[in-house]
């Protein structure tokens, strides 16, 4: 009996450590959820612990050291089976509740942060379905930080604004305590973004404009023999930065064999295989049949970085002098146009 009292005097010690150590909570019920489970993700992908579900009802405590992102999702998502979840900026010492229906709508409030998180919530989903959202979103969004600079709520719109200006505009009307208070941590990593961002467009524009001369580069073609682009000119060429994982780059390649035929002798295509292992590359070459010359991109090499590579696909059209005719990002049927009116 005195081994049992003390096993759950140790229980209850632990219990209690542990309630000490969580200073975040939230508490949910959520219908049409249909799930027992949910897992939970701290910032990009970081897997942090699974909630039991009961009757659409579930709670999670946690330590957080700051504000930080945490999103919810069924395993069914995780599995691209279906699409439920949601995601929370999780505030030391503070609750969130959350309440509604994952197939219509959910509200977000509790304590004092999530009051303003909920208007902050509201204020989001009206600029959305705005008719002239794509013209006035970004203006909404700073005009609700202009008029609740005090909420720390509105620190999170950082997150929800496009480009630098606007994100240092946010940051601009935060009041002092706000902006230098325990939401620093949590916005200040978004400015960081932006900024390196900035300054990665503007190099890409830079370097990817019409009339500056291509850097040249070697690399291995698919049989392990150097190769380089300096050895194509005199004829338009088309480097294709691309790899076997990115979708739209796989999607585009059937019109990119197509125009290949088209133009068969007008012009060349290097693709630049990234991001890739070799044997990935080469299967991926192999499968979809890719008649032109290929090239494997190692992560040591500094190939990216001379074009100032931006997303994938990027394609960059380079006339026979050797200069930048045309930089291409993204598949857009832009690409072929051009071709079109270069190559007739």
């Amino acid at each position: 009996m005195k081994k049992m009292i003390f096993t759950a005097a140790l229980v209850l010690a632990s219990t209690a450590a542990m309630a000490q150590k969580s200073n975040f909570q939230v508490k949910g019920e959520l219908k049409n959820f249909s799930s027992d489970t949910i897992l939970v993700y701290k910032g990009r992908g970081v897997k942090m612990d699974t909630i039991l579900v009961k009757k659409d009802k579930f709670t999670y405590n946690t330590n957080v050291e700051k504000p930080v992102n945490y999103t919810f999702i069924t395993p069914k998502t995780y599995r691209g089976e279906e699409r439920k979840a949601f995601a929370l900026v999780c505030v030391p010492n503070e609750k969130a509740e959350l309440k509604g229906d994952a197939n219509a709508r959910y509200d977000v409030t509790g304590t004092k942060f999530y009051q303003q998180y909920h208007e902050v919530d509201l204020m989001l989903e009206a600029a959305q379905k705005a008719p002239d959202a794509k013209d006035t979103y970004n203006d909404k969004v700073i005009d609700f930080v202009k008029q609740h600079p005090d909420y720390e709520a509105s620190a999170t719109l950082v997150s929800a604004v496009d480009g630098l200006e606007n994100i240092e505009k946010v940051v601009g009307l935060l009041s002092d305590p706000v902006k230098n208070g325990r939401m620093k941590g949590y916005y200040q990593p978004f400015v960081e973004y932006a900024k390196k961002q900035a300054e990665a467009e503007a190099k890409a524009a830079k370097v990817q404009a019409s009339g500056v001369e291509a850097p040249d580069f070697t690399l291995n073609d698919i049989n392990g023999k150097p190769f380089s682009l300096s050895s194509l000119r005199g004829k338009y060429v088309v480097i294709d930065f691309w790899g076997s994982w990115c979708i739209w780059c796989i999607k585009g390649m059937p019109k990119m064999k197509e125009y290949y035929e088209k133009y068969k002798g007008k012009f060349e295509i290097l693709g630049v295989d990234c991001n890739d292992t070799e044997a990935k590359w080469k299967a991926a070459v192999e499968k979809h049949q890719l008649p032109w010359i290929h090239v494997y991109n190692p992560k040591d090499s500094d190939v990216l970085s001379k074009y100032a590579i931006q997303g994938f696909p990027t394609k960059i059209i380079v006339g026979p002098d050797g200069k930048i005719v045309k930089t291409i990002v993204g598949e857009d049927p832009a690409f072929y146009t051009l071709l079109d009116e270069v190559l007739k």
